[in-house]
């Protein structure tokens, strides 16, 4: 799997958004790994510690900017300088309880900053792939055992929700107007979006996240305080989205098949997708101690209770599959923060490179995702 990436992305110019946050430090470091020259566009690292901080990412980079992405001027001109053969944006709001606080600086940062980034695409007027990430929230809320289709009915309750359902119109919008599949030898810009699960892994220390609850308190030794327990999601570790971004990326690269422009789910296959409780249960058990406590807001802003993703579509038509079952993907992420918290370690980069390794070894799972754990 590495082997054929990096026979793709060696070389190749890639402009990143977001290579500061959780996601983003974790794609630099595989962009590099595999060959790539990578110009990162971002504001500061959002939390402290942070794995762009710990992992010597900047060192990765061939150019970095720091700056906001609704600041088009200096957006387009940076773009414009690294010449790209890739957009990866995934600069973001990505909490859903600060989108209850800053719902306008939400929808402009996630919906705006989108149009901010395909206007840089537009006057720069040079082929090239373009993936936006948005999330699996994006989707209009429904009760209903199924996975969301990349064809369900956008929307979302919450701001960050329907931040991101205006970011798929917004690129979708764009596509139609701007950059057609069909007229893909006029403008030779694909552009796809790409819809994660929640994702779980080192280094994610944001605020309202399970996994930094989780951790903070284990390495404290306190309970750990779970808000909404029984909510369902798609989990799933840092290394199956992304790889699903650069297998998605590496098609369009070497493809003019207009079929890559379009919306992808990636999430775990069906089981994986369990409540909170049993996530932290597992995780306990992954660290060797632990407990926690019911934390239930008496009036917590809205939240879907349950949240799946089918990933037919990524499956059969890209030919991409998960690699890790939850159980893997716990362990993966306990080990990771055990490397950190036992202080052996002050550059935790070989950390990300281990399971970057380790993913890219693995086989493609079947249908029991017990069966890869």
């Amino acid at each position: 799997m590495n082997a054929l990436l990096q026979d793709i992305f060696r070389d190749r110019a890639v402009f990143l958004t977001g290579q500061t946050g959780f996601k983003g430090s974790w794609l630099t470091i595989w962009l590099h790994r595999l060959g790539a020259r990578v110009t990162g566009y971002a504001l500061a690292p959002p939390t402290e510690p942070s794995n762009f901080e710990l992992s010597g990412v900047r060192d990765l980079l061939n150019a970095q900017h720091q700056a906001d992405i609704r600041d088009g001027a200096r957006l387009q001109k940076a773009l414009s300088d690294a010449d790209p053969d890739v957009v990866f944006h995934l600069a973001a709001q990505s909490l859903v309880r600060e989108s209850y606080a800053r719902p306008r600086e939400t929808f402009e940062v996630n919906a705006i900053g989108i149009a901010s980034v395909l206007d840089a695409v537009r006057a720069r007027g040079k082929p090239c792939v373009v993936l936006i990430v948005t999330s699996d929230k994006c989707y209009e809320t429904r009760a209903q055992a199924a996975g969301y289709r990349e064809t369900d009915p956008l929307g979302g309750h919450d701001p960050y929700s329907a931040s991101k359902g205006a970011a798929e119109l917004v690129t979708a919008a764009y596509r139609r107007s701007f950059f057609p599949p069909d007229r893909l030898a006029e403008h030779g810009v694909k552009l796809a979006s790409a819809r994660a699960g929640n994702v779980i892994g080192g280094g994610d220390w944001a605020g309202d996240r399970i996994i930094t609850d989780i951790v903070r308190s284990l390495a404290a030794g306190k309970p750990i305080p779970i808000r909404n327990p029984r909510a369902v999601r798609p989990w799933q570790h840092v290394t199956e989205p992304l790889h699903g971004y650069l297998t998605l990326a590496a098609r369009m690269l070497t493809s003019d098949d207009p079929t890559w422009c379009d919306a992808w789910n990636f999430g775990p296959l069906p089981g994986d997708d369990v409540p909170v409780a049993q996530l932290v249960d597992r995780f306990i058990a992954a660290w060797g101690q632990g407990l926690w406590e019911d934390a239930d807001d008496s009036n917590p802003p809205p939240e879907a209770g349950v949240l799946r993703l089918s990933i037919d579509k990524a499956v059969e038509k890209l030919g991409w599959r998960p690699r890790w079952g939850l159980a893997e993907a716990v362990r993966r992420t306990a080990q990771w923060y055990r490397r950190y918290y036992q202080g052996h370690e002050k550059n935790m980069r070989p950390a990300c490179l281990d399971d970057i390794t380790a993913y890219g070894a693995a086989k493609p799972m079947d249908n029991n995702p017990d069966s890869a754990a």
